[in-house]
């Protein structure tokens, strides 16, 4: 037994030594012109698999059936996942079909992997392979929208994915008047915006993306800038703002805050006196023993122009800042400090409250506030 284990022993130390002479010599060739061969193609494969369903086995998905998450998922997908894994309205990059391994044509893929699978492969990405993490790690509930719409790119069609992706294309007269003061590459970066902000700022009322329209043209900017740096972590909207200049970012914010006639989604549909009551409590009173301070403080009507309006904001979206909050996954900025302090110890039913008050509120309803 002692000669047996001896002999393995010296063949599994040939086999490591040739190994090393054989990659130090530089026969293999690692040129993505030329494919692996079968059996190290068939590994690679086997353990990114396996890789994949071990790591997201303890991963629960929330409900990923809510519109707004496929939508906002959509969104992003045009711009950051087709151009290599293609979409039902075009086929993948030609580039990407050289790289090695070639990434997937996912709409006839994506039907491989289930929803967690899809998320951790989304937030972490794979070594290797050309697919990055999620630009931002903190961001951890963005992987979630992009898996939702994922879910529904099996067998979907070009008009349904350019729905999805491109939001309505329609632009009111006034916002076509402001529009023609705008040119070159500034109109175009616009025109990407529209996207999932719609030309009005609205966001395609679907609950999708924050309302735009009407808040201040300093928080804007402001807010851009923060997606640009990073300090405001969001894998959504930092590719997009990284690119931008202080001129384009100044006459994107411009041109959002002077939309004040854009159209509100139906307020939401909520009957629960109690409900009510505390959202409104909380506005304009907060609560001393759990301290909160009243919202009003810092968005009522005669806020600093550096904070945002809430008035007629979506529930989702107020709701979600929140809990970023909660988490320190909304930035570290000092404004952000401040309502991450404020936000810290509301419970879920204050939150659902407060979100529900200040969506059914529209801006004029506040105008003439104290």
């Amino acid at each position: 037994m002692r000669r047996l284990l001896m002999i393995v022993g010296a063949v599994l130390v040939l086999q490591a030594v040739g190994a090393f002479l054989f990659a130090w010599s530089g026969l293999y060739s690692v040129a993505a012109s030329k494919d692996h061969w079968p059996p190290t193609t068939w590994f690679l494969e086997m353990a990114m698999r396996n890789s994949i369903e071990t790591h997201a086995m303890f991963i629960d998905a929330p409900d990923l059936n809510d519109p707004a998450l496929v939508q906002r998922g959509a969104g992003h997908y045009e711009d950051g996942c087709a151009p290599c894994h293609g979409a039902p309205d075009a086929t993948r990059n030609p580039i990407s079909r050289h790289m090695l391994p070639a990434p997937p044509y996912l709409p006839d893929t994506v039907k491989d992997w289930n929803p967690e699978q899809l998320y951790w492969i989304t937030l972490h990405g794979i070594k290797y392979a050309g697919m990055p993490a999620w630009p931002a790690q903190r961001r951890d509930d963005e992987p979630w929208a992009v898996a939702a719409f994922l879910r529904r790119l099996d067998g979907m069609d070009a008009a349904e994915y350019r729905r999805l992706a491109f939001g309505e294309e329609t632009m009111a007269a006034d916002t076509r008047a402001t529009m023609d003061e705008l040119e070159g590459p500034i109109e175009e970066t616009l025109r990407n915006c529209a996207r999932c902000h719609g030309y009005d700022g609205a966001g395609h009322g679907t609950g999708a993306f924050p309302r735009l329209s009407g808040q201040k043209a300093d928080y804007l900017y402001e807010s851009l800038r923060a997606y640009a740096s990073g300090a405001r972590p969001s894998g959504f909207m930092q590719p997009m703002a990284a690119g931008l200049d202080e001129a384009t970012m100044r006459a994107l914010a411009d041109h959002y805050a002077r939309q004040t006639g854009a159209p509100h989604p139906p307020a939401p549909d909520e009957s629960d006196p109690q409900t009510l009551e505390l959202g409104a409590k909380l506005a304009t009173a907060g609560d001393p023993q759990r301290g909160v301070p009243a919202c009003s403080g810092c968005h009522g009507p005669n806020r600093d122009p550096r904070y945002p309006s809430l008035d007629g904001q979506h529930a989702g979206y107020i709701a979600d800042q929140l809990r970023l909050w909660q988490k320190g996954a909304r930035g570290d900025t000092p404004l952000s400090r401040i309502m991450a302090a404020a936000a810290r110890d509301l419970t879920e039913e204050q939150i659902r409250a407060v979100s529900v008050h200040y969506a059914r509120i529209r801006p004029q309803q506040t105008a003439g506030a104290p």
